[in-house]
């Protein structure tokens, strides 16, 4: 259990917790929410927003590490300091789903639905809802629901303004990198180098090109996964790791990306992190022989 040292603010905790959570320790990340949620009461801040947030963040552990009872409860809480707050709604929603109770799930999945109606995971959740509550209550099912919320149009605005923001936001990062780092013949020239080390099997240095490579144009998906490459051979599992959460923000369905950090997760002992990141994979190609062989292997360990 990760301890908490006097020095550490509420903030670091949560940054923790966020980091142990991306590499799949789930019950650690549950402690240093748990520890940062604390503190952050203990301090008499009346933030409401960082409150919600950690309630949230927490609920993604539990709901990760299987516990969806205390998931539920997290998102409670989180949505009572921050009404329909999406990423809280979408969690119970899934939480209600392992535990088929499926009129509460589809009441959180449409809610969601009308904050974003292009939310993907909201409209399968509905779908799915959908189809399992007709065949247990039959044609008259939506006469058994609890109440669906009506989202106000303050709160739909507000989600609307904060990802147009995200989206220029993003957008100005990208233009700003190009025009700071901005060769991206340079860049390509420099994983070329890197391309070369590896296959003389000097990792070091390729790790070296490809760190240049990518401050020249850091948005070259296969540059992170092929230092992932080098540092798996480097044993630099949780640089691999970064590298390859890298790659997949970039390209949620690059298959090197998350074979390679299923590679790295199974040496960090990280086991259910590595069965999601094949699991993922071979519903993209099922039939990936490599991704298959790891699973085998993981699922002994």
């Amino acid at each position: 259990m990760p301890q908490k040292r006097q020095s550490q603010s509420w903030a670091e905790l949560k940054q923790a917790g966020n980091e142990c959570f991306k590499t799949g320790q789930y019950g650690d990340s549950i402690c240093l929410y748990s520890q940062a949620i604390e503190l952050l009461k203990k301090s008499g801040q009346k933030n409401q927003d960082d409150l919600s947030i950690l309630y949230s963040n927490r609920a993604a552990a539990y709901l990760k590490d299987g516990n969806c009872s205390e998931c539920i409860k997290d998102c409670s809480i989180s949505l009572e300091l921050v009404p329909f707050g999406i990423k809280s709604l979408l969690r119970r929603a899934a939480a209600y789903e392992a535990m088929e109770k499926y009129r509460q799930a589809y009441v959180d999945y449409k809610t969601a639905l009308q904050i974003d109606c292009n939310l993907l995971a909201a409209s399968d959740g509905t779908n799915r809802m959908t189809k399992a509550l007709t065949e247990m209550d039959g044609p008259s099912w939506r006469e058994k629901l609890p109440l669906i919320p009506t989202v106000p149009m303050s709160v739909k605005a507000k989600f609307l303004q904060t990802t147009n923001s995200t989206v220029t936001a993003e957008k100005n990062n990208l233009n700003e990198n190009k025009k700071i780092g901005g060769d991206v013949k340079k860049a390509k020239l420099l994983k070329e180098e890197g391309n070369a080390f590896v296959k003389k099997g000097q990792h070091k240095n390729a790790v070296e090109k490809y760190t240049q490579s990518l401050i020249q144009d850091p948005t070259e998906v296969t540059t992170y996964t092929n230092r992932a490459l080098c540092y798996l051979s480097l044993q630099l599992y949780t640089e691999a790791v970064k590298d390859c959460d890298k790659a997949l923000d970039l390209d949620p369905a690059n298959i090197k990306a998350l074979y390679r950090r299923a590679q790295a997760h199974k040496e960090l002992k990280n086991k259910r992190a590595c069965v999601e990141d094949l699991n993922n994979l071979l519903k993209i190609e099922p039939n990936n022989v490599a991704a298959q062989k790891l699973q085998q292997e993981a699922l002994r360990i």
